[in-house]
């Protein structure tokens, strides 16, 4: 333990800081311990859990989730596909699939075919209605997005996206 996080812990409700300048909270106080800070795989923890919360609530106003946006977004950007190689692509368990495609058909966002060469196979399109509400939730995500981003500049938000398309690019199992 450092001096100036003795001290810290041992005065009433004062504000300290620590070596690297940030402001310590006094005890009951709640404040991000500076250790945590400075690992990025915490940061950036924080910052996705709190920019997917902002999103759900956004999405849950419309009656969808982020795993039907997945879905829309999966089907604009590859095309029709059979709902198990949705499953597969994006690492969603084929019951939680099948209640996604189920719910988007009855909004009629997908259309759900039985395939003529393989009647065990059900193929998923999008739909022109389909386009749209993609269109509208790709809007709100960007609106979370600006907000969570507000700090940095444009170049800086490009920078970062870059990085962060790198390093997701080198996670395991990434296409």
């Amino acid at each position: 333990m450092t001096s100036e996080s003795a001290e810290s812990g041992a005065g009433a409700a004062s504000v300290g800081s620590t070596a690297a300048g940030r402001a310590t909270a006094g005890p009951g106080e709640r404040s991000t311990p500076p250790t945590l800070l400075d690992l990025t795989t915490y940061l950036l923890s924080r910052t996705g859990k709190t920019a997917r919360g902002r999103l759900a609530d956004r999405l849950a106003r419309r009656g969808l989730r982020l795993w039907d946006m997945a879905v829309l977004a999966a089907l604009a950007d590859f095309g029709p596909h059979a709902q198990r190689d949705l499953v597969r692509r994006l690492g969603v368990d084929a019951s939680d699939m099948a209640k996604v495609a189920d719910q988007l058909a009855a909004a009629g966002y997908v259309e759900r075919t039985r395939d003529t060469a393989d009647r065990r196979r059900v193929l998923v399109s999008i739909t022109a209605d389909g386009r749209t509400a993609l269109a509208e939730l790709d809007a709100e995500a960007r609106a979370v997005q600006d907000a969570i981003l507000a700090p940095l500049d444009a170049e800086e938000r490009r920078t970062l996206h870059g990085l962060l398309s790198r390093v997701h690019q080198g996670l395991p199992g990434t296409p």
